[in-house]
């Protein structure tokens, strides 16, 4: 399953799935162990990506949903290109077969 996002009233809660906390954290132990000289505990990396979650993940999921409305504004500005049809054609379709059967 992959990541949830719910609604409360105080506003966006961003919840990972446990697959998704539980490589999260994974991760965050990995990068301590390559990266820094202390190595981090499965407890600490939890509240270490609790805290990036909430305090960084709104301004991570803001970004998102402005990159994904600046993509549909580019979609739907190209919808009357892509579906436009002219108008009140039959006539103007039925006069020129009506030409070229006389050829």
């Amino acid at each position: 399953m992959g990541q949830r996002l719910r609604c409360n009233l105080i506003g966006m809660k961003i919840e990972l799935s446990q697959q998704a906390r539980a490589d999260a954290v994974a991760s965050i132990q990995r990068y301590f162990e390559e990266n820094l000289p202390e190595t981090i505990g499965n407890l600490p990396a939890g509240m270490l990506l609790d805290f990036f979650i909430e305090d960084i993940g709104p301004a991570i999921y803001n970004r998102a949903v402005a990159d994904a409305q600046a993509q549909m504004a580019v979609r739907v500005t190209d919808l009357s290109g892509e579906l436009y049809e002219d108008e009140f054609q039959y006539w103007p379709r039925e006069d020129a077969r009506r030409r070229n059967r006389r050829r």
